[in-house]
């Protein structure tokens, strides 16, 4: 595995097979995808910055890289692509074996460059970011009360050139003119009532003192005066005093709710509203619309649920029997606005949360997540990038997994299979930080096997990742990670196809896989699915006797993978019981943009042992860990459990750890508090904190998570003092059953 890390580190890229099968018959053997986890501006250690353009590619536009095969004399390379011979331009004349620039040491395999303008002279002023509040005033006294506090310190981390905007809505939508600072002046609009673009821009007087332009309006260059657009859009440093004054003031819905109904919330139109603002006033720019919610949409075309109480939200069931009424809608509606957005280059930051359902110290949740976004959005945040791809001509691209938009680049190297964001090999990316991951899945087309001869003349297989993105100094930067894997194929194959098997790697884009595929397939059965993909990879790789279960076995490279897959089986991107349709799109979201490490935590946690015995240790994600003297913390990424075993709790509520003479009880009681404090301050989204005794309601955020090797149907003692009371197979039962399938 330290290999894998040590490329990841180098490329940013995780790859499931490091050694590729070299057919199409091959690769559909080998169940899992050719396939990689890339991370586009993910921060490199010794990345180099080159103060020139590019050198490209004639034909197939790809960038020269270290695998580019150069005669020095006649001052030509050839591209591993396409096998085009280009001419060096006057400006590589003097390059030689030992006088290499530097795209071409062997190392610099990922490498960034920036115009030679931009580096030689000052960097160009850098265009302001652009935030677009819109705050929900149906919440209750108290949640409004932290919102506002929380929004007024966040405030203060924007930068001073940056623009800002304000829409408040509850049952009407109240568009704030920041620029008027004489008086609160507030344009209204109905919430049930869609306002198109042109009605906005004619309710808000943007043509008073002028005609209205013919043709699309789009900006300060096309139709709209710097003047009308700064009433809406103003520079922090000039409108904090309005916005404030503004926040200070707001006050909770006026319109009265019945005891049997819930409140009007426009949510819908607030942010069609706030989109086609910002699709007038600052469209291409980087610009969110960060849209604080504390509740249902029950207004305008995106109403997700009636008004009365009596009707239940929509639930999963609901969704698969077509029985959730304002659905169909409602998917039309956030469709067309998700659309809208990557039209324009803009991101929605949702921000909903029940505070009622928070740990005492949760309180502060609002204030926490929303500084550690402005913290992410002033380091690391590029508004905009273009990713693309390019590849040997016997890989095609099937698609991306991840949060992009096709730019339907069409070409040769389009699969006609799609999965995710395909038939194409460029993408959009309208928000984009250093946790952004994509997954590229690819097809090996490659049908017949080679003789042994050209296989070890040419068997390498090229990919090169180009991302355009505006660095956070103002420059404009293209990042090149040119990567080259070795194909095989033939009988001998596998032990090499093994050795190059990163199994996290695989995991996740199984779990990304099949996430997508529950989502865009009606009557997608996820669990047949990944179980049967698991019985072909172990007939494939497994070592054993044809009809003898007891002969199976797994090489190390690949042992752990079937434990992922029964931990994905039993995760909640698969189980989407108990868990409302948003939970799932939230959960399911967050996987589709976060780099192997973390998916992994969220596929099969992490759980680590505090006890006298020994300082904090890896424990197994099974029942028998838990013991009454152990204290246990669980992090699944979305959720951290402190789980203290019987004695323990004993001996908490017994304030032994208050006393002089049991400091080191007070220490084990505070080193998991500590640890979970360390991961929660790194982490975004916020993890929800659990801490709870054994036996107690709240044990069950860890049970869920724990292999059920102990039931209450088990015979036999108990390893752990503890049984999950569940009819789920154990791991054991599950590798006993697939060992029996694999060697059929």
């Amino acid at each position: 595995m330290a290999e894998f890390l040590e490329l990841e580190s180098q490329d940013g890229v995780r790859m499931p097979w490091n050694v590729i099968p070299g057919t199409k018959q091959e690769s559909s053997n080998c169940v899992v995808p050719v396939s990689a986890i890339y991370s586009p501006i993910r921060p490199l250690p010794n990345i180099t910055l080159l103060p020139y353009s590019p050198l490209r590619c004639r034909t197939c536009r790809s960038v020269l890289n270290p695998f580019a095969i150069v005669d020095f004399a006649a001052k030509i390379w050839i591209c591993p692509f396409c096998f085009q011979r280009n001419h060096f331009p006057p400006n590589y004349a003097s390059i030689s074996d030992d006088n290499l620039p530097a795209e071409l040491f062997p190392h610099y395999t990922t490498i960034e460059y920036a115009q030679d303008s931009q580096i030689d002279q000052s960097p160009p002023p850098q265009p302001p970011l652009v935030f677009m509040f819109v705050i929900d005033s149906c919440l209750i006294e108290e949640e409004m009360g932290f919102l506002k506090s929380s929004l007024s310190q966040a405030f203060d981390l924007l930068p001073d050139n940056s623009l800002v905007g304000l829409i408040t809505f509850g049952t009407l939508v109240h568009v704030h003119e920041l620029g008027f600072a004489q008086i609160p002046k507030t344009y209204v609009f109905r919430g049930n009532k869609d306002v198109s673009k042109d009605q906005l821009l004619e309710h808000m007087s943007f043509f008073a003192k002028k005609p209205k332009p013919a043709g699309v309006i789009a900006g300060a260059r096309d139709g709209l005066s710097a003047e009308s657009i700064s009433r809406f859009l103003l520079p922090k440093a000039e409108c904090e005093f309005a916005f404030n004054s503004i926040l200070e003031e707001l006050q909770k819905d006026p319109w009265g709710v019945p005891t049997d109904q819930r409140a009007t919330r426009c949510t819908s139109t607030a942010l069609s509203i706030a989109a086609s603002l910002l699709g007038a006033c600052v469209p291409g720019s980087g610009a969110r619309i960060m849209a604080f919610i504390g509740g249902p949409s029950t207004e305008g075309s995106g109403a997700i649920v009636s008004k009365n109480l009596s009707e239940p939200i929509r639930s999963h069931k609901d969704l698969d029997k077509d029985s959730a009424p304002l659905y169909h809608k409602a998917v039309k509606f956030y469709e067309g606005l998700s659309k809208q957005l990557v039209h324009q280059g803009h991101v929605l930051d949702l921000f909903a949360c029940a505070l009622d359902q928070i740990v005492p110290y949760g309180r502060k949740l609002f204030g926490v997540a929303y500084v550690v976004v402005m913290g992410n959005v002033l380091i690391i945040f590029s508004p905009l990038g273009i990713f693309e791809i390019n590849c040997s001509k016997d890989i095609k691209v099937q698609g991306i997994i991840g949060p992009c938009a096709s730019l339907e680049k069409k070409g040769p190297l389009c699969s006609d299979t799609v999965i995710g964001q395909g038939n194409t090999t460029a993408w959009k990316m309208c928000g984009l930080d250093k946790a952004t991951s994509l997954c590229l899945i690819f097809e090996v087309v490659k049908k017949e096997s080679p003789d042994a001869t050209i296989q070890s003349t040419s068997n390498q297989f090229y990919f090169q990742f180009l991302t355009y993105y505006q660095h956070y100094s103002g420059q404009m930067r293209l990042r090149v990670t040119t990567l080259s894997r070795r194909w095989v194929a033939g009988p001998g194959s596998i032990q090499d196809l093994v050795a190059g098997f990163d199994q996290e790697a695989a995991a996740v884009v199984m779990a990304r896989q099949v996430s997508f595929k529950m989502e865009t397939e009606a009557e997608f059965d996820p669990i047949r699915w990944l179980d049967k993909a698991l019985i072909h990879l172990c007939s494939r790789f497994g070592d054993f006797q044809k009809e003898s279960p007891s002969s199976f076995s797994l090489s190390p490279r690949l042992s752990i993978f079937p434990q992922f897959m029964f931990n994905l089986r039993r995760s909640q991107f698969v189980q989407v019981f108990n868990n409302s349709p948003d939970e799932t799109a939230y959960f399911r979201m967050i996987l589709n943009r976060e780099n192997v490490a973390n998916s992994v935590v969220m596929i099969q946690p992490s759980l680590i042992s505090f006890s006298f015995h020994s300082g904090p240790e890896p424990a197994l994600l099974d029942v028998a860990a838990i013991a009454a003297d152990r204290i246990l913390l669980l992090d699944s990424y979305f959720t951290m459990v402190i789980f203290h075993g019987a004695t323990i709790a004993q001996w908490r509520k017994a304030g032994y750890h208050n006393q002089p003479e049991h400091q080191a009880f007070a220490h084990l009681l505070q080193a998991p508090r500590d640890e979970a404090d360390s991961i929660i301050k790194e982490r975004f989204p916020v993890p929800r904190l659990v801490i709870c005794d054994q036996h107690g309601s709240q044990a069950r955020f860890l049970l869920a998570k724990l292999n059920p090797s102990a039931t209450y149907n088990s015979d036999g003692p108990l390893p752990g003092g503890d049984v999950i009371f569940t009819d789920d197979v154990s791991f054991e039962v599950f590798l006993d059953h697939l060992q029996r399938l694999a060697v059929q």
